[in-house]
C-alpha cells in the first residue's frame, strides 16, 4: 500500500521472449547459435539440456517464431493419434512424464514430414529412463545443447534489460549487489526485478541498496 493509502496498480509487463531479447555471453553462445543455424540443423531432433532458469523456454520460444512451430507437452496418450505438425517443441521432458512409444511415435511423425522436433529437459536423455530400443536409438542420434548456469555476465545483463522493459534507471552498483546476492537463474532475476518495482511503486522510492536489501529479504534470499 502506499503513502496515500492506494495500492500500487500492478500491471502486468510481457515477457521478452523474442530473438531480440537474449542476452549472449560466452555462457549460452553455442545455444544461441544453434537455434539461429536453422533450419540448417545437423538431425531432425535437438534437444537443450540443464538446469532451470537457464534460458530453455526462452531459446524454444525463439525457435518457435522462426520456424511456426507448434508447443506439444510431454507425450502420454497412445489412444489418440498425433497430429503434430512439421515442426514441434516439447518442454519438460523428464522421467517418468511421458511414454517412450508416444515420444517414438511423435519423433517419426515429425521425420515423416521433414520437420524438427525441439525437447527441453533438466537432465541428460541418459536419465530419461527410456527403455524402448528404438527410441534410445533415435536419442542417440539428437543433437544435444547444454546450457550452463548463468555467470554474473549473463545475470548482469538479463538484470539491466529487465529493468529497461520496465523502463527504470537501475544503477550498476545496484545491479552488482543483486547479482552476488541473488540464485543463479534467470528465473530468479525475473522475480527480483518484478519484486523490486512493487516495493519501489508501493513505498515511492528509488531502487538503491537499502529497498534491493529488502527485496532479496523478502525473497528469503538474506537475512
Amino acid at each position: 500500500m502506499t503513502a496515500n493509502g492506494q495500492l500500487p496498480l500492478n500491471l502486468p509487463t510481457s515477457a521478452g521472449l523474442g530473438a531480440d531479447d537474449l542476452v549472449v555471453t560466452q555462457i549460452n553462445q553455442n545455444a544461441v547459435s544453434f537455434i539461429e543455424s536453422w533450419p540448417d540443423w545437423p538431425g531432425p531432433i535437438a534437444i537443450l539440456a540443464g538446469p532451470v532458469g537457464v534460458g530453455k523456454s526462452h531459446l524454444a520460444a525463439v525457435w518457435a517464431h522462426m520456424s511456426g512451430a507448434t508447443f506439444l507437452p510431454p507425450p502420454t496418450d497412445l489412444s489418440t493419434p498425433i497430429d503434430s505438425g512439421a515442426y514441434c517443441v516439447v518442454e519438460d521432458i523428464e522421467a517418468g512424464n511421458f511414454d517412450d512409444t508416444a515420444l517414438f511415435h511423435l519423433i517419426n511423425a515429425v521425420r515423416a514430414q521433414n520437420g524438427n522436433l525441439l525437447l527441453t529437459s533438466r537432465s541428460w536423455p541418459g536419465n530419461w529412463g527410456v527403455q524402448l530400443p528404438d527410441l534410445q536409438s533415435r536419442m542417440k542420434l539428437a543433437h544435444l545443447i547444454e546450457l550452463e548456469e548463468p555467470d554474473d555476465q549473463l545475470l548482469r545483463g538479463v538484470m539491466i534489460k529487465l529493468f529497461a522493459d520496465r523502463q527504470i534507471e537501475v544503477s550498476a552498483t545496484v545491479v552488482d549487489y543483486l547479482v552476488l546476492r541473488m540464485e543463479r537463474s534467470l528465473a530468479c532475476a525475473q522475480d527480483l526485478v518484478e519484486v523490486l518495482d512493487t516495493l519501489a511503486m508501493a513505498q515511492k522510492r528509488a531502487i538503491t541498496k537499502p529497498l534491493a536489501a529488502d527485496a532479496l529479504r523478502q525473497m528469503g534470499l538474506q537475512d
